[in-house]
Order: structure tokens, then C-alpha cells, then sequence
């Protein structure tokens, strides 16, 4: 549309066609109306902002603030069970490698007792053995100490008669010579 009359103003999207005039809200003479509006507006906002809306926002955040409290105790109750758990585990291993320091203490000593009590077993049937050889060690050499004489004289005697050739001397004198020769 042409602006050919004047001051004639077309506004195309509202279809107000107005003569001589400014735009409305910059206009002076629709101010009155236009600030009690205004604060009829303001105050009817502000009243379903304090009365509705705001009520509203504050019950979710207490909500919130509620169940983030809760979810915070109990963050805390499961730390706190379990920090006594880790101390209950703790102290149950240490419980353990004790026993089980005192089980092996035991075992060694029993293990040391068995042995000391197999090496002394040990010991006095090899001393016992011991005994009963040098015992019958010493009866064969007491034994053969004994014809020690004899053969001696025997020998002796054979042995005249193999150097002086012939008839050996008497049994008596050579045991005698014998004798006197071991003394």
C-alpha cells in the first residue's frame, strides 16, 4: 500500500489502519492506561510467582535437599560398615597369620621332639651294638690271647726243629721260654 494521503498508516499484519497518529505504547496520552496495566499485570504475576510458581520450585528443592541428605547419610552409613569390615578383615588376618605362625611353631617343635627322640633311640641302640661289639671284640681277643701262648710255643718249637734240624724240643721248655719271652 501507498502512503498517498498524508499521514495515513497501514500496518499490513494487524490490519489497524490509523490516521494522524504515533505508535500507541510511545504515544503520551495512553500512558495512564498503559502503567495501570502495567502494575495489574506486574501484581498478578507476582502474585501466582509467590502464591504457585515459587512454592513449587521450593518443595522440589527441599526435595532435592532432602533426598541428597539422605543420599549422603547413607554414603556415610556404608563407608562407616564398610571401614569395619576392612577392620574385621584386617584383624581376622592378622588373627590367622598368627594361628597359623603358632600351628608352624608347633609343628616344628613336635617335628624337632619326634627327631631328637628317633636320634636318641638311635644313638642307644648303635651304643648298644657298640657294647655288644666291643664285648665280643674283647672275648676273641682275650680268647685268642689265651692260645697266643700255645701257638707261640708251637711255632717256636717248629721252628727249633726246622733250624737245628730233627727232633723238636720238649713242649714244656719251649712253653716256658715262650712265656718268659711275652712277660
Amino acid at each position: 500500500m501507498s502512503n498517498t494521503q498524508g499521514n495515513l498508516n497501514t500496518t499490513a499484519e494487524v490490519g489497524i489502519v490509523e490516521e494522524g497518529g504515533s505508535f500507541p505504547p510511545f504515544d503520551s496520552t495512553t500512558y495512564p492506561s498503559q502503567l495501570l496495566w502495567l502494575v495489574l499485570s506486574f501484581g498478578v504475576f507476582y502474585w501466582v510467582m509467590s502464591k504457585v510458581v515459587l512454592p513449587r520450585i521450593g518443595g522440589i528443592l527441599e526435595d532435592r535437599r532432602d533426598r541428597i541428605a539422605g543420599d549422603m547419610a547413607e554414603a556415610s552409613r556404608l563407608k562407616q560398615e564398610t571401614d569395619e569390615a576392612i577392620a574385621s578383615y584386617e584383624s581376622a588376618l592378622a588373627e590367622a597369620r598368627k594361628k597359623a605362625t603358632t600351628m608352624a611353631h608347633d609343628a616344628r617343635s613336635k617335628v624337632k621332639a619326634e627327631t631328637e627322640s628317633a636320634r636318641a633311640a638311635a644313638e642307644e641302640q648303635l651304643a648298644a651294638k657298640l657294647s655288644e661289639s666291643e664285648q665280643s671284640i674283647s672275648k676273641i681277643t682275650a680268647e685268642s690271647l689265651s692260645h697266643v701262648g700255645e701257638i707261640a710255643a708251637e711255632t717256636a718249637g717248629e721252628l727249633v726243629k726246622a733250624l737245628i734240624g730233627g727232633r723238636a724240643p720238649a713242649k714244656a721248655e719251649v712253653a716256658k721260654a715262650v712265656d718268659a719271652a711275652l712277660k
